[in-house]
């Protein structure tokens, strides 16, 4: 019973603040994230949530954003790419 959306899109989340974990400058894209085991599983995409706070200046590479990591991300000086 019940409904399955066929075209339901799953992403793997990752908060903002756990991007802390890297060094000035770097890179994050979905192959870093799965080294650094933010990411098991990369589904249909890798999403990026602004929950927490940036200190360090990176530039990162997912799938889809939300408005307030952008907004942290661009604060603390770095760039948001969109696959």
């Amino acid at each position: 019973r019940g409904f399955t959306n066929v075209n339901r899109v799953d992403y793997a989340i990752v908060n903002v603040e756990s991007l802390n974990k890297f060094e000035d400058g770097t890179h994050v894209n979905v192959d870093v994230l799965k080294a650094a085991k933010l990411v098991r599983n990369e589904l249909d995409g890798v999403k990026i949530l602004g929950e927490g706070e940036l200190t360090k200046k990176l530039t990162v590479t997912a799938h889809k954003f939300s408005k307030s990591a952008v907004a942290a991300i661009e604060q603390a000086g770095g760039k948001v790419e969109v696959i």
